[in-house]
């Protein structure tokens, strides 16, 4: 299901000289549409991926570090201020279920989920594992479909074979 139709941009054009929009592809984002259940955001560093893709994480109810809608932590406020302009149109859908993860702070969502003491479900701490199976063990114990799940980077945690997996979970490759 897409539960995302589209984003808009609310800042005039004229409004749009300083960060984030001395980013080209910001500067001239309009409207963007969701045709399809999963959306690739991709290009070269720099060009303002991530900051969309934190902007729309954040305006559709996430904590900006990631994770689920239910985290409230704060190490360092890093995100721009897109979020503020960007506004999110929903679908008739309503997910159940939403996470956002983000490359940069994984860290500080294992540690808050170590510290909310949800590690139980996550077969023990998401520390004591590496980087890609730490991230792998939180999309297999708790994203259960049915939801806006929003990831920024998560090449940088997985192999091809994990990302395919996570698009198409009935026809895994492998499991790790």
């Amino acid at each position: 299901m897409i539960y995302i139709s589209q984003i808009r941009n609310k800042k005039p054009t004229e409004g749009r000289e300083h960060h984030p929009y001395n980013i080209p592809s910001l500067s001239a984002l309009d409207e963007l549409k969701f045709r399809s259940p999963v959306t690739f955001i991709v290009g070269e560093n720099g060009i303002g991926k991530s900051t969309l893709v934190e902007a729309i994480a954040i305006n559709s109810g996430f904590n900006p570090e990631g994770g689920s809608r239910n985290f409230n932590f704060s190490t360092m406020d890093s995100h721009s201020a897109l979020f503020e302009d960007i506004q999110v149109i929903r679908t008739a859908y309503r997910n159940r279920d939403g996470y956002f993860l983000r490359a940069e702070s994984f860290y500080n969502v294992a540690t808050a989920v170590d510290q909310y003491e949800v590690q139980k479900s996550y077969d023990g701490s998401l520390h004591k594992r590496s980087h890609g199976e730490s991230f792998l063990s939180l999309l297999h114990h708790r994203l259960n479909g049915n939801g806006l799940y929003i990831f920024d980077e998560p090449e940088s945690a997985l192999s091809i074979i994990s990302q395919l997996n996570i698009v198409e979970p009935n026809k895994r490759a492998c499991r790790t």
